[in-house]
Formats: structure tokens, C-alpha cells, sequence
């Protein structure tokens, strides 16, 4: 399958965004295409900076502080279950952090937190569905496919989190 994409500089590195011949975003990551070929699996990417203008616009307003949130179309492939944990991801404020088990709670399955982590986990469309406001029940930066530095580094530039003291 095609995917069109593009890599650019942002404050956290490298950002690469994926997308279907329509437009709609369908996986992105911290990093190059390499690791949009690692969420994507087999799949044959092609350079499109046209398609990629107004998510890397987005993105990087976003991370300057000047964008609360995103406005842009998304097709991540995933089970019904999935789904829903990306919806209630992407219903998470800006500023605000929740854990597995609370997000678990919010979807009806208050049993469910490992379930919602592997659903997290899996999601392909990183920062702009919010899998990095997800964190543990006793308040530790658990399991960001990035990194903790680059999760800690979101969540301060969001507020949820206090800027280390200098």
C-alpha cells in the first residue's frame, strides 16, 4: 500500500506524518521514516510535502505553544476497541492526564486498564491523539513508544506536568 509523507525539524526531533492518497493522516512519529514504516508495517512511502503542509502547520504551532489542539482529518486502521480508546484519547484536554484505569473507567470497563494500555500502545497516530496524557495510577510516566524524556517534555509544554527546576 502507498502512503505519502513527511519528515521535519521540530523542538523534539525529527516529526514524520503519513498519509493516504485522500490526505487523511493514517500514522505519525517522532523520528523518520523509518519509524512511520515500524506503525505502518509493509507499506511503500513517498515523499509529499504538499499533502503534509497544513498537519505540519498544526504540529508545530502546537509545539511552539500557539495551538491547543488539532483540526485535522485521521484514518488510523484498528478493532472497534481500539477505536474507542483513540476517541477517548482524543478527549483528553490539553493540560489534564489520565491513568489506565481511569480512561478504562470512562469506556464502561473498569477492569479493562491493561486492555486500554495495549490499545494505547498501539496507537498510530502519536501526539495528535493524545496517547502521551496517559499516564500511571500512582503518577509515573509509563510506556510512550518515544520515550519518557520526549512524554515528560509534552506534558510540560501542556502544562500537566511542573518545568523542572534550572
Amino acid at each position: 500500500m502507498n502512503h505519502y509523507y513527511d519528515t521535519f525539524p521540530t523542538p523534539f526531533g525529527p516529526f514524520s506524518i503519513a498519509f493516504n492518497e485522500a490526505g487523511t493522516i493514517t500514522a505519525t512519529a517522532f523520528g523518520d521514516e523509518k519509524a512511520l514504516i515500524r506503525r505502518l508495517g509493509k507499506c511503500h512511502l513517498i515523499v509529499d510535502t504538499t499533502k503534509s503542509r497544513p498537519a505540519r502547520d498544526q504540529v508545530l504551532a502546537y509545539m511552539s505553544g500557539r495551538r491547543v489542539d488539532f483540526d485535522l482529518p485521521l484514518a488510523a486502521a484498528g478493532t472497534p476497541f481500539q477505536q474507542r480508546v483513540w476517541a477517548a484519547l482524543r478527549r483528553i484536554p490539553r493540560g489534564e492526564t489520565r491513568s489506565y484505569g481511569g480512561l478504562a473507567a470512562e469506556l464502561g470497563r473498569p477492569g479493562a486498564a491493561r486492555a486500554v494500555g495495549r490499545a494505547n500502545a498501539t496507537n498510530p497516530i502519536c501526539l495528535i491523539v493524545p496517547c502521551h496524557r496517559v499516564i500511571g495510577a500512582n503518577g509515573s510516566l509509563t510506556g510512550f513508544a518515544f520515550g519518557e524524556d520526549i512524554k515528560r517534555r509534552l506534558l510540560e509544554l501542556e502544562g500537566a506536568l511542573l518545568q523542572p527546576a534550572s
